[in-house]
């Protein structure tokens, strides 16, 4: 009966276990699917609001990478059994509108709009890098891990190119 007991609450334990560690899982990819949304909604606006059509093209195509990330963190939640998000968030519609306040104030200079690309991405590398650093499942922390990795050469470059039109 002793044994019984143990290993019914040794059931419900690993069963709380793994509430909570689905529950921290799905908090983890919600925050990473808006940040992903923010990213694609501000880099689209940034794109529309820059002059260079070298740099148009680069913001854009970083638009359309968020948007692969998302879709991809999107799936991973719909194969925990759970609805993902599938909007942005508050921060970035202010964020959003900084960038076009911005402009409107530079004459949209290209420098201006890419230190707000930078600052958008200074948020979405810290996000990823605490989200690697979590207790994620391995085929999730792959995923994460990989687009961490992306998200960081996209700071990387858009800092150089802000470096470059602070030059010109």
């Amino acid at each position: 009966m002793a044994e019984s007991r143990d290993l019914t609450q040794s059931y419900y334990a690993k069963t709380i276990q793994s509430k909570t560690m689905n529950s921290s899982t799905l908090s983890t990819l919600n925050n990473l699917i808006e940040i992903c949304k923010d990213g694609q909604e501000g880099f689209r606006d940034a794109s529309e609001n820059i002059k260079h059509s070298d740099l148009k093209t680069l913001l854009s195509g970083y638009s359309l990478q968020r948007s692969k990330f998302a879709g991809e963190l999107q799936e991973l939640v719909i194969h925990l059994g759970v609805e993902p998000e599938k909007t942005s968030s508050v921060a970035s519609a202010i964020h959003r509108g900084w960038i076009d306040l911005k402009s409107a104030f530079t004459n949209g200079s290209d420098h201006a709009i890419l230190v707000e690309c930078e600052r958008g991405e200074d948020y979405a590398v810290a996000a990823y890098h605490k989200a690697s650093d979590g207790q994620l499942p391995h085929h999730i922390q792959t995923t994460v891990t990989a687009q961490c990795a992306a998200v960081q050469a996209a700071h990387d470059d858009i800092r150089s190119r802000r470096d470059l039109a602070a030059a010109a």
